[in-house]
């Protein structure tokens, strides 16, 4: 999916511990922004349910989140990967956004439509997921 300047791909993976034969499934989340350095951040498989329950909540939230004037809501994966919402005046729009917190980047800011694209794309290799984890 590229999003103006930001280009992001969510990979199913499964790797295999050939000593052991254990298998082990996630995603793979890049992002490159501005044609630079490609972001790589692995999300665990059993992660995945809370990303996506991450993901409903912020697209769903508003401004009775809190009764402050400003707030933050995010959800961060073990290996940095963050996706949160934010607002900076009690008015106006909810902004989202994507950040590398493994190296403490800057916010990707993200629109609503953008966000629920992502969602989708986190849905469908949880499902592609699910087939290579099924017994055969």
């Amino acid at each position: 999916m590229a999003i103006g300047s930001l280009s992001l791909a969510v990979i199913s993976r499964e790797s295999a511990d050939v000593s052991t034969s254990r298998k082990e499934y996630g995603l793979a989340v890049e992002m490159t922004e501005n044609r630079q350095g490609t972001v790589k951040m692995v999300v665990d498989y059993d992660e995945l349910g809370s990303l996506l329950s991450s993901l409903d909540y912020l697209a769903r939230i508003d401004y009775n989140v809190t009764i402050q004037s400003t707030f933050v809501a995010s959800y961060t994966t073990k290996s940095g990967l963050r996706i949160g919402a934010f607002t900076s005046q009690r008015h106006g729009a909810i902004q989202f956004f994507l950040q590398d917190r493994s190296v403490n980047s800057a916010r990707i800011l993200i629109t609503p439509a953008q966000l629920a694209q992502f969602q989708t794309l986190i849905e469908q290799a949880r499902k592609s997921l699910d087939k290579l984890r099924a017994p055969a």
